[in-house]
């Protein structure tokens, strides 16, 4: 049975595969292999990563702001919690009257235009450069300049043309955008002029109220994919209100403003065979239900989700057990309902891996034994997924050295190329795998990255991020939790756990420190390490709002880097609120209220020159 390492190994293949436009699976089997993965390890790194785009032989380009993925739903009830929740984020700011837009989530190759070069999304961080697709033949419909779109093909001529020789239109696209020599199906389609560059600001799009889209959800959907003519994946949803969004944010992975809906799929009646139990980073041990296969929305299903042991029990799930299940947005395999339960039902009493006893904590399983092979696989694996700088260290060498009894990441930065050959690697391998190590030493990393990189438990990039804008990395080591529930965001409880992991990770943060790498500090950490002169934002308390003369983003990151700490909204210890064009009065009045110095753009540039 593979194991979850391979699994992921497996799935990264298939993904470059993909991407590259020379599949080696279909679309169905990519879609099943995850949501093993899923439910196996629901938070696995894997699955809350933007998923790379990768295309042989082009520049790697780095985005001046980030190209994040778009958070999933797959029923109303999802999207009412969403729209629920746009709705109290913009009241804490004073924005009453909202407005929705729906439209199509094309299914193609992503790609933005920004400062003259026009990049694929990559991983969000960095893209690779495909500005001589207009050279090829594709032809732009929205213009360059209107911000994120796709490359994809017209419906009808992939239908009428190519349906019979190519499986996905999204691959004859990516095979285009990767290859010099173009093949007989690509010239067809360029020639054609039915290869297009399609902003999503160009799309037809629905606009309302947020009760109107949902009590009209199924009608606007049907309306939006009549008038669409490309392969959809689904529709994206959106508050168009700037101020709303810019207080909503984003998190590492999408923008929380937004969200993506696909439809349910079909459901299915089918018997269960056995309940396996597999380990995750943090300990956590969930169920996986294997079933007697079943076709589901065009892909064999023989894997679901229990989500965790209480589940099991409670519903009684085992051998011989009847369940419904589903294939939500004809993606995801979840358990629907239970129409036989178990006689006999069990879960494990030790790890599957350590065979350590296990503890209960809330509905889970939980592995204490912080050795447990498992746990150490996947902490290193997250360390260098995280920190995106360096190759060589994959799933299967990360396998080898823990089986040769390195179970430290500060373990591995101990190995040199010798050590590396001892252990069974190849002469090139082991001078790789040394190069590697140096490389993510030398490579300027930000500070958040580096900290996230640890697996802090409730520690994702953002709140590092935001965490380190207040406390430098060595004076975070001896942070309490009241001193972390202060910065706003971190609840009680993510505040104690987050103490607690730093605590019991400061002897490997230190020793980490001290081999030198080169990070890139963060705002109120740059102060405190002496790394930035002081300026009139040092230390200062900045939320920028409305419409500025240029990237915001770009503006966020040098005050900063400028000392200065940077909010999403206007509280009481805001400093300065910078305003572009469009900034709503009800914000300006907030802050006046709360003794917040307000500002132009123009006087705060005029302040940084001075």
């Amino acid at each position: 049975m593979m194991d979850q390492k391979q699994r992921v190994d497996q799935l990264k293949l298939y993904n470059e595969a993909y991407r590259e436009g020379s599949p080696l699976i279909s679309d169905a089997e990519y879609d099943r292999l995850v949501e093993e993965l899923r439910a196996a390890a629901p938070g696995h790194p894997y699955l809350n990563a933007v998923e790379p785009e990768n295309l042989n032989g082009k520049t790697k380009v780095r985005h001046p702001r980030l190209m994040l993925s778009t958070e999933k739903a797959y029923s109303k009830s999802e999207i009412e919690r969403w729209i629920e929740r746009v709705h109290k984020e913009a009241a804490q700011i004073g924005e009453n009257n909202l407005l929705f837009k729906a439209m199509a989530k094309l299914d193609g190759v992503s790609g933005r235009n920004e400062t003259g070069v026009f990049a694929t999304r990559g991983d969000g961080r960095f893209g690779q450069d495909i500005s001589d697709a207009w050279a090829k033949g594709v032809v732009p419909i929205g213009g360059l300049d209107q911000g994120l779109g796709e490359i994809v093909i017209d419906k009808k001529f992939f239908e009428n043309n190519l349906s019979d020789r190519c499986n996905h239109p999204r691959n004859v696209v990516a095979g285009m955008l990767g290859a010099d020599v173009l093949n007989e199906s690509i010239q067809s389609a360029l020639k054609a002029g039915a290869v297009h560059f399609v902003t999503y600001a160009s799309l037809y799009a629905w606009q309302g109220q947020g009760d109107d889209l949902l009590a009209n959800v199924d009608e606007i959907c049907e309306q939006i994919r009549e008038q669409c003519s490309y392969h959809m994946d689904g529709f994206v949803f959106e508050v168009t209100n700037a101020a709303v969004k810019e207080h909503m944010g984003a998190t590492s992975h999408h923008y929380r403003w937004q969200i993506a809906y696909k439809q349910k799929g079909e459901t299915a009646f089918c018997n269960v065979l056995d309940v396996v139990w597999q380990v995750g980073r943090t300990g956590k041990v969930t169920p996986v239900v294997e079933i007697e296969p079943v076709v589901l929305s065009g892909a064999t299903i023989r894997r679901v989700t229990a989500h965790h042991a209480g589940m099991v029990l409670k519903h009684k799930i085992g051998p011989l057990a009847m369940i419904q299940i589903i294939r939500s947005g004809e993606v995801i395999p979840k358990i629907e309902a239970i129409l036989e339960e178990a006689s006999v039902v069990t879960v494990p009493e030790a790890c599957p891996v350590c065979r350590e006893k296990l503890c209960w904590e809330n509905d889970f399983l939980i592995c204490t034994n912080s050795g447990c092979r498992a746990q150490v696989e996947q902490t290193i694996e997250h360390w260098f997924k995280t920190l995106g700088n360096a190759d060589w260290f994959g799933p299967k060498a990360i396998e080898k050295i823990v089986g040769c009894g390195v179970k430290t990441i500060e373990g591995i930065y101990a190995l040199g190329e010798a050590d590396f050959v001892k252990m069974g690697f190849g002469p090139g391998q082991s001078k790789n795998l040394s190069e590697a190590l140096l490389l993510t030493r030398t490579s300027q990393i930000e500070d958040w990255r580096f900290l996230a990189a640890f697996g802090v438990f409730d520690l994702g990039r953002g709140d590092a991020r935001k965490i380190l804008s207040h406390f430098c990395l060595e004076a975070l080591l001896d942070v309490s939790a009241g001193q972390i529930q202060q910065i706003h965001g971190f609840a009680e409880k993510s505040s104690q756990s987050i103490a607690q992991g730093l605590k019991s990770l400061a002897p490997t943060i230190t020793k980490m420190l001290a081999l030198g790498f080169t990070l890139e500090r963060t705002g109120a950490a740059a102060k405190d390490k002496g790394l930035q002169p002081a300026g009139p934002f040092a230390g200062k308390t900045l939320v920028f709002t409305g419409k500025m003369s240029g990237n915001r983003e770009d503006m966020q990151n040098e005050a900063r880097k400028l000392g200065a700490i940077v909010g999403s909204s206007v509280t009481g210890k805001t400093n300065f609120l910078i305003c572009g064009d469009s900034v709503g009065a009800t914000k300006i009045e907030k802050a006046q209220k709360l003794g917040v110095q307000v500002i132009s753009e123009e006087k705060y540039r005029q302040m940084l020159a001075s």
